[in-house]
């Protein structure tokens, strides 16, 4: 690898990288130091400018300058006819990754060279991760500076913090970059060569990745645990007992608990099968009769109090935020998917609000305890702040480089109250959020008591039960004053950590009175599906990936299609039943959960220097001698022979095959997934009979009842009968785009002496009405539909045909090129020329005439505070606030759909927007300023103004050119430089 200090004069390392302060602030000239500062963001870089000075001049890489190719086209011709150009990774050359600048930051890096002739020193100040060290190692390699180089890391970005960053400087870090190389490579390999499979196997477009794929399989796995699922059915008796009129509350609740000794059986004792687990024979189940019949014999029996236990209770506070954590809560607390947290975090933290967002850790500073502590005593006095400082630290399972906990940032923290005119939206409700949690971490513990109460009796039939009741009751509130912490969605039998349930003063003996007994029936639920919060929790107790890539792996599932979204659910794709069957089947290694997690600690083993890169690598790809060394994959010969010896091996049909249940008749029924999508199939006397599967139904909702409702529904279509003038069988079905008419057109004869058959005619189809089924729909109906477009006459003026036409967007007129909306699609068949020309005469609109009435009215937006409305629009339904539109998508109904969903899809909506132009107007005489735009790591988007000291920039050709291929030591790496 090229040494990082490449450029760089006059500067010792030490191991592990060195800081050092600069003793001049001028060149030999004798004019001040000039330095150029690099950053991944154009906003950063415009927050930034103001802290340094005139002598630094600030600007943006905007995300990732290069990578490896994206596909062939990518591949500079001279590598073109390599084995290894398919992967961009030179696998038998120590595995030297070929890397070229984007064709979208060749501008980039052109006026970032021309920046670089003006400086005396450059400092690369990329975000403080492994990502962030591995981008400046490549401004490094790409720029080829020649002038000193220094790493610049902060973690938040305030004017203190930038200028000790800027004061403190290090070399690059080697062993973090050969860490990030390594993840990118792995993963490159990963799916570049597990990917093929797929698609032969599975169907086009699909992918495969090392996180992507385990996730998935998690999701797979919880919807098989709910179809494999067979709910228990018990019963229990619920109490109202009266203490006496002295008593407050006089009346209390109590379940019941024992009968003759025995344990009354609860939820947690029955199996995913709906029977008893081992070890509950000392459980009794109460079926419905049983529970009537000792609720009866209990009326108007005695009843006292068996035995008090009181205790204390006390309750710690919460440790700050790190990544996993915040996504969870703000999924919890503020229902944002974790991509809008994150992207929420990131402009607080380029603004200067919050510190780092993409952390591990639950550390806070001193200074940053010292703000939280002062700022609880003013806002809650002395008595809440703790006696001491309270510092949080875990063992993070494959933790990243130490960081600082997500907290406000600065010396002293700003309120909400403070910043509600400077940000707003989700950027404010997720900053108070982060406000509150850091505050309540250097606060004291709530503090109460907790009561246990055991209620016996006799029932008039001999029975001796136990009745039980609990209490909590909170004397100090402590942290809970600024903070509590959402429940999981489904957590049943929690209790939110400020909930209280007060019980009366109750003593030994004190004798009770019954005032209600109602038997109570319940039933065992299926595991609940993930949610994004759940999934992050999940993947981080598990090890899987890395924190500060689960918004972007959750994102890829969602729009690979593996995974949709059934309000706040997520819910597998049959697709991804197939691709996780095939890999549990013939690549179980790369998707066992256990093997994912051990590969990140892998992997952290090169980030701290204890393990090769290529050592690593080869293994993986390659496999091993050593029956004892490496990992499983490596051990079986890698994953290029685990592919290249398991391909001819896989069944297509057996991987494309779920198996479902037996239908009345014990025939399968099997979902198979095809090229063109899912769909059932059984043999019935032979014969195979399948059924379309509607996009929105869930995997667990495919029941007996719904197979047979499908199987009903002939797929060649309902025969309506046949058309009198052309004799062919019209006949209604469902289609992709929803259901319609068609006509079925005989075969076309292949004249004598004709080399091929000749093209089929294409039938006439329309699109059934709204206020039409499949079912329902006659013949007549139908006719009408396929004499559209209707010719309703020539418009006397201009000689153009007027028609009348059902389209995309609903009924029309049609004149040339004037096309006109009908107010309804009956219209269609009784708009006359009159009535045509009359509306011709009228001025055009766009869109609709007249606005039709919402179909559902929803509250207010949680950003805008508009109110929102679900509309019918030419592509089905959407939420709007009157901004902002957002088409529901594939599990949201228009009756279910929550205030809070409604507000996630109008918030991705707005994120996917484009960015609003913006121009800068030159002064006069003035050098000219680049203008560039803010964009998060990673994107190419370019807006807003840079903030660098003025410089005159000329357009410069970008003819690529090859950077010779150099030794690194270790490797070397092909970067060419376009």
């Amino acid at each position: 690898m090229a040494a990082a200090t490449t450029g760089t004069t006059g500067s010792a390392r030490t191991s592990g990288g060195s800081t050092r302060k600069p003793t001049s602030t001028a060149n030999a000239s004798g004019r001040p130091t000039r330095r150029l500062v690099i950053v991944e963001s154009p906003s950063k870089a415009k927050k930034i400018q103001p802290y340094l000075g005139n002598d630094y001049v600030v600007e943006s890489s905007v995300g990732h300058i290069r990578d490896l190719p994206r596909g062939a086209a990518d591949v500079p011709a001279k590598y073109k006819g390599e084995s290894w150009a398919r992967l961009g990774v030179d696998v038998d050359n120590q595995f030297s990754p070929l890397y070229i600048v984007t064709p979208e930051k060749r501008s980039t890096v052109s006026e970032l060279r021309e920046a670089l002739k003006t400086v005396d020193e450059l400092l690369l100040a990329t975000d403080p991760d492994r990502e962030g060290e591995a981008i400046a190692w490549h401004l490094l390699e790409t720029l080829q500076p020649k002038v000193p180089v220094r790493r610049m890391v902060f973690h938040e970005i305030t004017e203190s913090a930038i200028r000790a960053a800027a004061e403190n400087t290090r070399e690059l870090d080697q062993h973090l970059v050969d860490a990030q190389e390594t993840r990118r490579i792995l993963d490159r390999l990963y799916g570049y060569e597990v990917s093929p499979v797929l698609w032969k196997k599975v169907m086009p477009k699909l992918s495969a990745g090392r996180v992507q794929s385990v996730a998935t399989r998690l999701i797979v796995q919880r919807e098989r645990d709910r179809i494999a699922f067979r709910s228990a059915e018990y019963w229990d008796i619920a109490a109202t007992l009266d203490a006496g009129e002295k008593a407050t509350p006089r009346s209390f609740g109590a379940r019941l608990l024992q009968v003759d000794d025995k344990r009354v059986a609860t939820g947690r004792d029955f199996d995913s099968l709906g029977q008893l687990k081992k070890g509950s024979a000392e459980v009794v189940t109460l079926n419905e009769a049983e529970a009537r019949r000792l609720a009866e014999g209990l009326q108007d029996r005695p009843m006292e109090v068996a035995s008090v236990d009181s205790k204390p209770y006390t309750r710690k506070p919460y440790p700050p935020f790190m990544t996993s954590t915040l996504q969870q809560e703000a999924g919890r607390k503020l229902r944002f998917s974790s991509e809008r947290t994150m992207r929420s975090a990131q402009r607080l933290y380029e603004n200067g609000y919050i510190t780092y967002m993409r952390t591990d850790s639950t550390t806070l500073s001193a200074t940053a305890i010292e703000a939280a502590r002062s700022q609880a005593r003013e806002l809650y006095g002395d008595a809440y702040v703790a006696d001491s400082p309270r510092q949080y630290t875990r063992k993070v399972k494959n933790a990243q480089e130490a960081h600082e906990a997500i907290r406000p940032a600065g010396e002293t923290f700003r309120t909400p109250g403070a910043i509600a005119r400077e940000v707003d939206g989700d950027d404010f409700r997720l900053y108070e959020m982060i406000w509150q949690r850091t505050i309540a971490s250097q606060m004291n513990d709530a503090r109460g008591t907790t009561v246990s109460v055991r209620i016996a009796g006799t029932a008039g039939t001999g029975e001796k039960v136990v009745f039980a009741s609990s209490g909590r009751t909170i004397t100090f509130p402590g942290f809970l004053k600024a903070y509590v912490e959402t429940l999981d969605d489904g957590a049943s039998g929690q209790q939110a950590d400020d909930a209280e349930s007060r019980l009366p003063e109750l003593t030994e003996g004190q004798p009770l009175t019954a005032t209600e007994l109602v038997p109570d029936g319940h039933s065992t639920s299926p595991p609940s599906r993930f949610t994004e919060p759940a999934l992050v929790k999940a993947m981080e107790e598990m090890g899987i990936g890395r924190p500060s890539t689960y918004a972007s792996t959750i994102k890829t599932i969602l729009d690979r299609g593996y995974v949709w979204k059934k309000g706040s659910a997520l819910v597998p794709s049959w697709v991804a039943f197939a691709v996780v069957g095939l890999m549990e089947q013939h690549f179980g290694q790369l998707v066992d959960y256990d093997f994912t997690a051990a590969m990140e600690d892998d992997l952290d083993s090169i980030a701290s220097g204890d393990d090769s890169r290529v050592h690593w690598l080869s293994g993986f790809y390659f496999g091993t001698d050593g029956a004892s060394s490496g990992s499983e994959i490596a051990r079986a010969g890698g994953l290029k022979k685990l592919v290249g010896s398991n391909l001819e091996e896989i069944d297509a049909r057996t991987v494309n095959s779920i198996p479902m249940f037996a239908d009345a008749a014990g025939n399968d029924v099997v979902v198979r997934v095809g090229r063109y999508g899912p769909y059932l199939e059984r043999i019935v006397d032979g014969e195979s009979q399948r059924a379309n599967l509607p996009d929105d139904l869930a995997p667990d909702e495919l029941s007996e009842e719904i197979a047979e409702k499908l199987f009903s529904v002939p797929q060649e279509g309902r025969k309506l009968g046949t058309d009198p003038v052309t004799g062919h069988e019209i006949v209604a079905k469902e289609g992709r785009f929803g259901p319609y008419v068609t006509e079925l057109l005989p075969e076309p004869e292949v004249p004598e002496g004709a080399k091929k058959k000749p093209a089929k005619p294409k039938p006439r189809t329309g699109s059934l009405f709204k206020s039409m089924t499949v079912d329902t729909i006659t013949l007549e109906d139908a006719l009408r539909l396929l004499s559209l477009p209707r010719i309703v006459g020539t418009d006397p003026d201009s000689g153009d045909e007027i028609t009348a036409q059902n389209g995309r967007y609903g009924p029309y007129l049609k004149k040339g090129t004037d096309s006109r909306s009908l107010s309804g699609e009956e219209q269609l068949f009784t708009v006359t020329l009159e009535e045509a020309l009359e509306i011709y005469k009228q001025p055009k609109q766009r869109g609709r005439a007249a606005a039709a009435p919402p179909l559902r009215e929803l509250g207010e937006d949680a950003s805008t505070k508009k109110k929102m409305v679900i509309k019918d629009g030419r592509f089905g339904p959407y939420v709007t606030d009157g901004e902002t539109n957002a088409s529901l998508r594939k599990g949201d109904s228009v009756e279910e759909i929550t205030d809070e969903r409604a507000s996630e899809l109008l918030a991705e909506r707005r994120a996917k927007a484009p960015a609003k132009k913006t121009t800068t107007r030159k002064p006069a005489a003035s050098k000219s300023t680049a203008s560039k735009s803010t964009a998060a790591k990673g994107t190419a988007t370019k807006t807003g103004t840079r903030t660098a000291a003025a410089k005159k920039t000329t357009t410069r050709s970008t003819a690529a050119k090859t950077t010779p291929t150099k030794s690194t030591g270790t490797r070397t790496r092909k970067t060419p430089t376009t």
